[in-house]
């Protein structure tokens, strides 16, 4: 099974990866200009340069579309480690320790071996840790 994180880490994952993406590509693109490669290095750098910047414009737009899905995502406490987590849809994972949680008991796994692993979410958490102010 492939270790997955939470759909918002997923999202903002994604995100990343296309920053790192567009500004590798910016990067090999100057080659065309500092080794000198005339006419054709500047061309090679003007289509490296407008492809990595669209990689980038695209990833801001999903740090945004994952920002958004995060402020109406359902916050709940993990039953396994018991720290607040953001929840998408009906099943998602714990943002800290990866487990899958549920809120519909529809969804959850019926094996023997996944039940061990999957929790169900609460929508009424302890705020006992929490810190109040005097």
């Amino acid at each position: 099974m492939r270790f997955r994180s939470s759909k918002v880490n997923e999202f903002r994952l994604w995100g990343l990866v296309m920053t790192m993406g567009g500004m590798l590509l910016m990067i090999i693109g100057l080659a065309g200009v500092v080794f000198d490669w005339g006419q054709v290095g500047r061309v090679i750098a003007v289509i490296f340069m407008i492809i990595g910047m669209i990689s980038v414009l695209v990833s801001m737009g999903i740090y945004f579309w994952a920002g958004m899905l995060s402020t109406s995502a359902t916050v709940i406490d993990c039953p396994e480690c018991g720290r607040r987590t953001k929840m998408l849809g009906k099943t998602d994972r714990c943002m800290f320790c990866k487990t899958i949680l549920t809120i519909d008991p529809q969804y959850e796994p019926i094996g023997e071996n996944e039940t061990a692993a999957t929790q169900t979410a609460h929508f009424e958490p302890s705020r006992e840790h929490e810190h109040k102010p005097h």
